[in-house]
Formats: C-alpha cells, structure tokens, sequence
C-alpha cells in the first residue's frame, strides 16, 4: 500500500486525482498504476486499470490468479469488473469513495441475485488516513 500511496503522490504532481494502484503476485509487483486519464486523454486511464494491464502484460496472461490488487481509493464500478475479469485473488484499498467507489455496490448486486463466475476477498481501509489526506489536500488545493 505504501507503494500505491507513492504512485498516487506522482498522480498529484501530474495534476490528476491522487489514486495509486498495485498488483502483487506471490510477493512481488506485478504492476503499477497512477490515475492518468487526463495526461493520456484516457476515461479509462484510472489507477487501477493501468495497474491490471501492466500486470498482465508482465506475466503474458489476461488471468491475474493469486493476485492482489492495493489501491489507495475504493475502485469504481469499471476498475472492480476488470478486476473480475481477471480472476484476481484479493482487493485490498485504503479509503472508501462515497462518491464512486463500487464495493458495495458490487456486493448489493450479488446478494440481489447476479450470478458473476468470479469473487474475491476484499479489505478495506488500510492506510485510509494517509489516503484520505492525499486526497483532501488535492481538492482544497483545487479549490
């Protein structure tokens, strides 16, 4: 987690949200991401998302398995789909995103009937304070 907080300061430098991203497998990084939709012209730059393709394009495989994914914020609905589409092992994300952040949301759905080929174990509020601030201080900067 310290490393995506790391990542989510360069994001801040950047001038893009502060949201940091990795992917650990058996103990290593498998990839990283920082929120970037602005500097790539990219709606689907978010932290996480670079972080799953730099991953998979590391290991050769779309099927992340046994993987962990560390993210600074709760991912949005499209970043936790592709986490399922991966077949990651584990979500662990330090503050919750009431805004759009998808966990419950997710979880809402599942339990309302929607049958998904895939779940994972999901941790939340690892280093929320230092995550929270990080973000704090970009908004009232920003404003």
């Amino acid at each position: 987690m310290r490393i995506a907080l790391g990542l989510a300061e360069q994001a801040r430098d950047m001038g893009e949200v502060p949201v940091g991203s990795v992917v650990v497998i058996d103990g290593k990084v498998a990839g990283e991401g920082r929120n970037s939709p602005i500097s790539l012209s990219d709606p689907t730059a978010h932290a996480e998302m670079l972080a799953l393709r730099a991953a998979a394009a590391g290991t050769g495989n779309y099927r992340l398995l046994g993987a962990t994914v560390y993210c600074t914020v709760e991912p949005c609905l499209m970043c936790l789909g592709a986490m399922l589409h991966s077949r990651i092992s584990r979500l662990v994300y330090g503050v919750a995103d009431p805004k759009v952040g998808a966990v419950g949301k997710l979880a809402e759905l599942m339990a309302g009937g929607a049958e998904f080929n895939h779940r994972f174990e999901t941790v939340s509020g690892v280093l929320a304070e230092e995550a929270s601030a990080q973000l704090k201080e970009f908004f009232k900067e920003r404003r």
